[in-house]
């Protein structure tokens, strides 16, 4: 699920690698119908999927008499991961928009490699709940998160006394807010260390990225938020942290590419050998760490608050970030002003203090709509 993404397309590579080792059913994609029709030509899926209904005539004539099957719409892309020949869905579409086909494939029992982060932001609880009674495997492949779960291998009898998630800083580390009221999408794009999508980017230049990976990791490993900690580290070598209540730590290195965690997630329990470029201690004599300063980036600030409210607040502030950075780069809201956005929207759309899935939808229905009025005015 979202194949032509940065996610996604690693993925494909990881599958260029092992060609023995797996078969790409389904290719599903939201708007990018030239790539998707080059990757369906080339890994042969029994279906291809296209969010964007626009593009579904393009797409069928493009793959006519190839023997795949052509489906288009929101829905039918969803329903893709409930085909009986899926044993796991790579889930990397990005945003909210990628909840639904993770929720219809944890339903048809399929395992989880989870690179969309919003999907345990807002509705964390239900979906690590209906994985438990289903016997489905939530693997993450966020690097950070991948580290956790990497360290915590053989260590289910040993308690954890917190995590530590790790961040580059992202552009503008060490800046003052002064500095950044006239960032522009442009700078905020320029990422130190990772290759990755424009909405991800900015969040990680906003340090909301890290926020969404505060909310996704109490999920994940059933932590309280006081157990999960952040750290600035520039170099992206040191990809997460472990501490267990005896004050030993375990971490989890290696050169930051991402095609290592979706490899992990995709052959876990097994390590497969791969080409990728390894790790050389002597081009980095010193790993350098810092704390983050949550005053002028106020959006990790936002998140932890979302986290210790719980209920439908963090799906709240993941609607409103959503909505400020896409306001953001499209030119029509200040850098500064995302988090200001996200603060409003968190003190004026309704707490529903334990949601179901229909209210969370609904709560981020109502959290947009709340956006496209302050925007406007």
């Amino acid at each position: 699920m979202g194949s032509t993404g940065s996610i996604g397309q690693q993925s494909l590579d990881v599958v260029r690698q092992h060609p023995d080792r797996f078969i790409v059913d389904i290719l599903a994609a939201n708007n990018c119908s030239e790539l998707l029709i080059k990757q369906a030509k080339e890994f042969k899926p029994k279906v291809v999927a296209i969010a964007n209904e626009k593009h579904y005539t393009e797409l069928k004539d493009a793959l006519n008499g190839l023997g795949i099957e052509t489906v288009a719409g929101d829905k039918a892309l969803a329903e893709t991961c409930t085909r009986q020949e899926t044993d796991m869905v790579v889930a990397a579409i990005v945003g909210f928009a990628g909840l639904r086909p993770v929720v219809e494939g944890i339903k048809a029992g399929k395992h989880i490699a989870l690179a969309n982060k919003e999907t345990l932001v807002v509705a964390g609880e239900w979906v690590m709940q209906k994985a438990k009674t289903l016997n489905v495997d939530i693997i993450p492949v966020d690097s950070e998160h991948s580290a956790i779960f990497q360290c915590l291998e053989g260590e289910k009898l040993n308690p954890v006394e917190k995590i530590i998630l790790t961040g580059s800083g992202g552009p503008f580390r060490g800046m003052s807010a002064e500095k950044l009221k006239n960032i522009s999408p442009s700078e905020a794009l320029r990422h130190p260390t990772w290759s990755m999508g424009p909405k991800i980017t900015v969040d990680s230049a906003s340090l909301m990225n890290k926020g969404l990976e505060v909310i996704e990791a109490k999920f994940l490993f059933n932590l309280d938020p006081s157990q999960i900690e952040v750290i600035i580290h520039p170099q992206s070598i040191i990809h997460s942290l472990v501490q267990f209540t005896d004050g030993s730590m375990k971490a989890q290195m290696g050169l930051p590419d991402m095609r290592l965690p979706i490899q992990y997630a995709l052959s876990y329990p097994q390590r497969l050998s791969s080409s990728f470029p390894r790790f050389d201690f002597a081009h980095f004599p010193s790993l350098t760490f810092e704390k983050p300063n949550m005053s002028t980036f106020q959006s990790l600030a936002l998140a932890y608050q979302a986290l210790r409210k719980g209920g439908n607040m963090p799906c709240i502030l993941n609607a409103a970030n959503e909505m400020a950075v896409h306001a953001f780069l499209n030119h029509n809201l200040p850098f500064l002003h995302i988090p200001r956005i996200i603060e409003q929207c968190m003190e004026k759309i309704p707490f529903v203090p334990s949601p179901s899935l229909s209210e969370l939808f609904e709560t981020d229905h109502l959290t947009r709509e709340f956006v496209n009025s302050i925007l406007k005015t």
